[in-house]
């Protein structure tokens, strides 16, 4: 017997949704830009089904449509599509530019927030003893070679960061090279050069 059980919040929604219309809805990655009145499209084919109400079906697809991976898929060029995957118009440039700016300033916000806490304050470091000269000779150095300054990792700015950017990601001791695949308000998904895929946190990535 299938399972009829209500579905609770917005993302299993979207799970739903997914699984229902794979050519239409993506659960994971870059979203596909949906047919303007889609929502209309859904209730019909929905409509009996006891597992979403309309309510939440339409405070999932508001959800879906503001999160940064369907933004970033809203590019000039592309072209919507309906429940079956079918083409439904291409997007205006209007709307291209709109999704910019709403990414633009939801990202703003996110880390506008997280740049205005305060860093924790660091121990300063004990003041080393300075050693006894032992003789006026000692204390000659040879030649004098001065340091060489070396180039510090650049951290990543998340309010800049795209989707297939070439990124490092921070593991053990030495980074790894990798390619952003996805990109969420709390973290990002990247792909190293070995193929595997992982999440990370936005403080694990240099340039």
């Amino acid at each position: 017997m299938e399972n009829s059980e209500k579905l609770k919040n917005s993302k299993e929604v979207i799970a739903y949704l997914a699984e229902r219309f794979p050519q239409c809805f993506i659960a994971d990655g870059e979203a596909k830009p949906l047919k303007i009145g889609i929502f209309q499209d859904l209730a019909a084919q929905l409509g009996e089904d006891p597992k979403v109400s309309k309510t939440l079906l339409r405070t999932a697809l508001r959800q879906y449509t503001s999160s940064w991976r369907y933004l970033h898929g809203l590019k000039a060029g592309q072209t919507r599509v309906g429940l079956d995957g079918e083409a439904c118009g291409e997007l205006t440039e209007e709307h291209v530019e709109h999704a910019k700016g709403a990414l633009k300033e939801s990202k703003e916000k996110v880390f506008g927030a997280r740049k205005d806490k305060p860093a924790p304050k660091k121990a300063k470091p004990k003041a080393k003893a300075q050693p006894k000269p032992e003789s006026k000779a000692k204390l000659e150095p040879a030649v004098a070679t001065p340091a060489q300054p070396q180039a510090k990792p650049q951290p990543v700015d998340p309010a800049t960061l795209k989707v297939a950017q070439e990124v490092r990601v921070l593991l053990g001791t030495s980074p790894v090279p990798a390619t952003v695949k996805e990109i969420t308000r709390d973290d990002v998904q990247v792909e190293l050069k070995t193929g595997l895929s992982l999440r990370v946190k936005f403080e694990h990535l240099i340039l």
